[in-house]
Parts: structure tokens; C-alpha cells; sequence
């Protein structure tokens, strides 16, 4: 898919004590617009003589708090008395590990008004709890919510297909949640037939290596392994199918495409197939190329990085370089499998 670019040295296309806490005041609206204030344990309520206008107000709503329900409810100041028929919105949320707030995506209140004067009045419980910080995802169809989340402090996070993630820190000190993704993971695949020939490819792109054989490269995909983002690559590319001998190398660089950082990790693959079917729309070319014509192009004469690159390449397929292979591995951690890459070659 995407390829090498020269603001890169040609490797990829622009184009990873616990405290009993005190028990909070439940708080509601009394007919006459008063505050009903009382733990949550007490059996008479006092009456505190606040005005309803202590509470935030936001065209068509009062919020109060409800702590039995866990959630901040909106109130409508039309309503002189809670009826069995009366109907509320509150923000459903969930405390993590980190002393944060997660705020359920899927219960936001279903109006403007109601989500600012349910967020606002949530906000204020989670800083007398001594909440840190909140994530609050924002779907696509409810997106008019996110300038009222904005103006209420929240900070753009990150955003995919289908939502936004917006973030509020209370704590007085920096800001200690995980930044946006930093970096973008690409991958090449060195694939060398028993007759030391390159399968190389000429990419359709304006870049300077534009006329240069290299090796297929491109973007690994979501929840991909980097060694089958490699594969799925060459087989995109050039239709030749593989399999995973060991990652050779990896090149990690800095203010690529959008600012973010990139790694580049280079699998040398040994080839199934020797048919080439070439992806018309990313691909100019493809062959199977000598390697000493390959090695020899201008390119790889004048970078280093990238000759050094080719250079480990045939280093390993001479056996006198071991790199990196795979082994799948359960960490304790969190239970799951996962790949852990490392030179076996000592025993």
C-alpha cells in the first residue's frame, strides 16, 4: 500500500489505600423551588433555604443530584411536584481504575440543554469526589454536543470513524492521562527466492523514490500483527504469497505524515508463490529483480539508512544475522496472548 517517501530516507510513505470517603448529599427540588438537602442515610431531610438558581440552568432545566441513581438528573422547573410520570435525563457514568470517570457514550441525555446542565452539575459531584480524570466519547450522531463540552472544559482527545474522545482533567496539577496515539506502524517485507532474487516492486507515487526498486511496504492494520501486516502487504502488492522467517530491523523517525512519529519494522518473508499480480493502483511494476542489480540502484548507493537496511536484509538470509523471531506469550498482567519478537539464537 503506502511506500517509502524521501522526508523519511525512503523508507515509508507519509503516504502502539483505599479511604472510606464521606457520604454525599442527596439534592432535589421541593415544589416551591426550594433545595431538599439530606445523606443519603437519613430518614428526615432537612430543608436548606437555597434557591433553585444555585443549580445550574440551562434554558429548559434544573439539575439536581441523585446519588441513589448514580446519575446527575434534569429537572424541568415547570414541574411543581415529582409525579410517578415525570420524566428525567442524567449522565450515566462509571468510575475506572485510575480514580477517572468513563461517561457511557450510549445514555447521554437526548437534548442540547439537558446534556450541558447534566454535565455541568456532574462535573461539580466528581470534584468533591476527588475525581481525576474524565473521558466522555461523543458519537457521530450526537456531534452538536461536543462545542457544549468544549465550553465546559473539555479538551479534544482523539477521534475514529463513528465518534469523538474528549477528556477533562480536575486535579490542579498537569495533566497525567495517556496523550492521542503518537505513532504511526509500518512494515516491509524482504522476500529473496532460492535463486538471490529480490521480489521488488516501483510504486506510483510523486515522491523522490518514485523510480526506485524497493521492497513492498505499507500501514499495518487495526488489531494486525506486525509479521502478517508484512505478508498482507507483499500479497496486495505483488500477489506472491509468504511466510514469516524473522524481523530483520526497525526505523523509527519523527514528524512524518500529520506530525506523528513512525516506526518502520522490516520482516524478511520466504516466498510461496513466484507468480506476480500487481495492484494496478499503487504499483507501477514488480519483478523478480538480482539481488546485486537490486543492491547496486543510485538509491541505495547514496542513502545509508536504507543500504543498511538491505544490508541486515542479506546478512540474515546468509545466516550470518539472526534477527528477531516471534513466540506467543501470556503475560500475567492482563491474561492475554501476545507476540514477544527476540533473538532465540543463543538458546
Amino acid at each position: 500500500m503506502l511506500s517509502m517517501t524521501a522526508t523519511i530516507n525512503g523508507w515509508h510513505c507519509s503516504g502502539f489505600h483505599c479511604k472510606q470517603r464521606a457520604r454525599m448529599p442527596e439534592i432535589s427540588l421541593t415544589s416551591r423551588g426550594f433545595l431538599k438537602v439530606g445523606t443519603l442515610d437519613s430518614k428526615t431531610p432537612t430543608t436548606a433555604g437555597l434557591s433553585s438558581s444555585a443549580l445550574p440552568y440551562v434554558g429548559d432545566g434544573y439539575a439536581s443530584r441523585n446519588m441513589n441513581r448514580g446519575g446527575i438528573h434534569v429537572v424541568s422547573p415547570d414541574i411543581s411536584s415529582p409525579s410517578p410520570g415525570f420524566a428525567v435525563e442524567f449522565l450515566e457514568a462509571f468510575d475506572d481504575e485510575y480514580d477517572g470517570v468513563i461517561i457511557d457514550p450510549n445514555k447521554l441525555p437526548s437534548s442540547a440543554n439537558a446534556f450541558a446542565s447534566a454535565l455541568r452539575a456532574a462535573l461539580s459531584k466528581w470534584k468533591l469526589k476527588g475525581r481525576k480524570g474524565i473521558w466522555l466519547k461523543i458519537l457521530s450522531e450526537q456531534v452538536d454536543l461536543v462545542p457544549i463540552a468544549i465550553k465546559e472544559g473539555f479538551q479534544y482527545h482523539h477521534a475514529e470513524p463513528g465518534y469523538v474522545m474528549l477528556t477533562y482533567w480536575i486535579p490542579d496539577y498537569p495533566c497525567m492521562l495517556p496523550t492521542s496515539p503518537s505513532h504511526q506502524i509500518g512494515v516491509g517485507g524482504f522476500v529473496i527466492n532460492d535463486k538471490k532474487e529480490v521480489l521488488a516492486v516501483k510504486e506510483k507515487c510523486p515522491c523522490s523514490c518514485s523510480n526506485v526498486w524497493k521492497m513492498p511496504t505499507g500501514y499495518i492494520n487495526k488489531s494486525e500483527d506486525i509479521f502478517c501486516g508484512a505478508m498482507r502487504e507483499v500479497k496486495e502488492e505483488t500477489g506472491v504469497d509468504t511466510s514469516f522467517l524473522k524481523m530483520v530491523a526497525f526505523r523509527h523517525a519523527h514528524m512524518v505524515a500529520f506530525d506523528k512519529s513512525d516506526i518502520l519494522f522490516v520482516c524478511m518473508l520466504r516466498p510461496l508463490s513466484y507468480e506476480i499480480a500487481i495492484d494496478e493502483k499503487e504499483i507501477q511494476a514488480a519483478m523478480w529483480m538480482p539481488l546485486d542489480e537490486f543492491v547496486g540502484q543510485p538509491f541505495y548507493e547514496e542513502d545509508h539508512m536504507s543500504r543498511k537496511v538491505i544490508d541486515a536484509c542479506v546478512a540474515a538470509y546468509e545466516d550470518r544475522y539472526s534477527g528477531f523471531t516471534a513466540h506467543e506469550l501470556t503475560s500475567k498482567l492482563d491474561g492475554q496472548s501476545s507476540l514477544l519478537y527476540y533473538d532465540c539464537s543463543s538458546g
